[in-house]
């Protein structure tokens, strides 16, 4: 049966943005409180898996929200490390939802989570809480809420800085996750999405009703 696991995350851009996408984030950490399943991961237990998959020139799927229909870019490597899995990936920037997805990182709004499966023997009862030694890495997905109140983004790099971000870096976010022009990206960003409607010089009811639309999508992916 395959479950699923969202970890605390650290998650950092590469300093240079035409690094197209690329980021870092542990995926899973190692001992410490149990989930909300129960489950606490072992030291070492995704080994066994990363080798299988060097073995047969695999990689464990990036995906948006565990959705198999909907990847959004490759892990390029995993570290095991001795606080836990620490992944490297690279979001397909030409596909809508990876570039919407970039824009919502750098906002702190996306966390990571594994997909994974425990065969027989590979766990044990220990305190009360179920021990994972051995897990089947299937994938590892960008998510809005996860289900561990502590698996957020502490830091982001990118080639603004994050200390005096300047407000065209959101303006950016914006046209590139929606499809607005600058101006429109403007108006929104200033007065929301009364004010984008309102003053529209032309408006065209199918475009707003497009754009209304991937609105209402990242609205329903921040709420799970």
């Amino acid at each position: 049966m395959r479950t699923f696991q969202t970890a605390p995350l650290q998650l950092k851009f590469a300093a240079d943005e035409t690094a197209n996408g690329e980021f870092s984030g542990f995926a899973a950490t190692y001992g410490g409180e149990p989930d909300s399943y129960g489950d606490i991961i072992a030291p070492g237990a995704f080994a066994a898996s990363l080798t299988q998959h060097e073995q047969k020139s695999t990689r464990p799927a990036l995906l948006w929200q565990h959705d198999q229909t909907q990847p959004v870019g490759i892990w390029t490597g995993f570290e095991d490390t001795a606080q836990g899995l620490l992944a490297h990936g690279r979001l397909t920037l030409d596909v809508p939802q990876a570039k919407a997805a970039h824009s919502l990182m750098k906002d702190g709004a996306l966390a990571l989570s594994i997909g994974y499966s425990v065969s027989a023997g590979g766990a044990e009862l220990k305190n009360g809480a179920r021990l994972l030694k051995t897990i089947t890495l299937h994938e590892v997905s960008l998510v809005a809420l996860p289900a561990n109140t502590n698996a957020r983004i502490t830091s982001v790099k990118s080639a603004f800085d994050p200390e005096n971000p300047n407000p065209r870096t959101f303006e950016k976010a914006a046209r590139d996750a929606l499809g607005l022009s600058a101006s429109q990206a403007k108006r929104l960003m200033s007065g929301g999405w009364s004010r984008l409607a309102r003053e529209e010089s032309d408006p065209d009811p199918e475009e707003l009703a497009a754009i209304a639309a991937k609105l209402q999508r990242i609205t329903e992916a921040l709420k799970g």
